[in-house]
């Protein structure tokens, strides 16, 4: 990715401010029947930029997808969109809204309908946007450009998804996804189903659709090496917040939060270098969102608990003099950095 495109996009496409969901559940044992899978997401897309999205599963990740494609509506904060509430349109400019943002799901079988083609799969989205291309020549001319776009055939049109492979059904999905123009995509696990080898030409095909199109991704992963190669900034999540953000770069190198570190450290994908590397072993289960400790939610399994981290939640704050890398901890890391899986003290 690279640096120059973001640099020129200096007013964010997407805006997320204090935003807070909460569910209503079974009651756990303390007789808690609230959880907040999302508690003050503060978090920005600027045109043109992949946003990867990392967490453990159970974060919050997929709520917030959810929140961002207005499936779920937040019960506080404010969600922009190039400037405006989503969440306050109607009629015809909500229609339009829906057109700019577009998802490509994580299971390329379940996510295509098996009764229908390739290619009504694909033009689908013009039953409800109408307006795009008007007649079936159009459509199906639209059809044809997309399946080359996305690396098939015009003549895959006709084939139904039982035809394809999980590779290339993910293609399709893309290739619906692209079929709105939109302005973002948020892509929720996109290759964790597919092998190793068509993962990297998938990502290779989103990483080229991007520079030609100026499309912006969120990009939701469990697989660290995965958003390495794709984002050009990172938001870590845990239980429900954001504790650390910042350019790709600067996360991996020089986390400041001690989950990021601990994640860094344990993917074994990152480590390129053959030096033996220093895990670090979190001690402890990750608490259940419906009784999460206060304070600083990562403060029962982080070595640097102190006193304060009980009794009040810390606030973000700037790692150095980049105000664009922010971690949420009362002692952020100082002396640690990682690079390729190793950690070793900064020079």
């Amino acid at each position: 990715m690279t640096e120059t495109r973001i640099q020129s996009n200096d007013r964010p496409l997407i805006e997320v401010d204090g935003v807070t969901k909460t569910f209503h559940v079974a009651k756990s044992a303390s007789g808690n029947s609230r959880l907040r899978a999302l508690d003050g997401i503060n978090l920005s897309v600027r045109r043109g930029e992949t946003l990867g999205l990392v967490g453990e599963s159970g974060c919050g990740k997929s709520t917030l997808a959810r929140t961002l494609m207005m499936l779920e509506r937040p019960d506080a904060g404010a969600v922009r969109f190039d400037g405006t509430d989503p969440f306050g349109l109607r009629g015809k400019e909500l229609l339009e809204w829906r057109r700019r943002v577009q998802m490509v799901f994580q299971d390329p079988f379940a996510s295509l309908n098996a009764r229908m083609t390739a290619g009504e799969i694909i033009a689908e989205p013009w039953k409800a946007h109408r307006g795009l291309y008007k007649t079936s020549r159009e459509r199906e001319a639209r059809v044809r450009e997309l399946l080359h776009m996305v690396g098939l055939r015009p003549s895959d049109a006709k084939k139904s998804p039982q035809e394809f492979s999980g590779g290339q059904r993910q293609r399709i999905g893309i290739a619906r996804a692209l079929a709105l123009n939109p302005d973002v995509i948020i892509l929720d696990e996109p290759v964790s189903a597919l092998d190793l080898s068509v993962q990297a030409q998938v990502l290779n095909l989103l990483n080229d659709l991007q520079q030609r199109l100026g499309v912006s991704y969120v990009f939701i992963s469990h697989d660290l090496s995965v958003v390495r190669h794709v984002a050009d900034r990172v938001a870590v999540m845990y239980l429900g917040r954001i504790i650390e953000t910042g350019r790709t770069e600067d996360v991996f190198e020089h986390p400041r939060h001690p989950y990021t570190a601990a994640l860094m450290s344990a993917s074994p994908k990152l480590d390129v270098s053959g030096a033996e590397r220093q895990r670090i072993i979190l001690q402890g289960e990750i608490p259940s969102p419906l009784d999460p400790p206060s304070g600083c939610r990562f403060r029962t399994r982080c070595w640097k608990a102190q006193d304060v981290c009980a009794e009040q939640a810390p606030g973000s704050e700037p790692a150095g003099k980049d105000a664009g890398h922010l971690a949420e901890c009362h002692f952020p890391l100082e002396t640690l950095k990682v690079r390729s899986g190793e950690l070793a003290p900064m020079p």
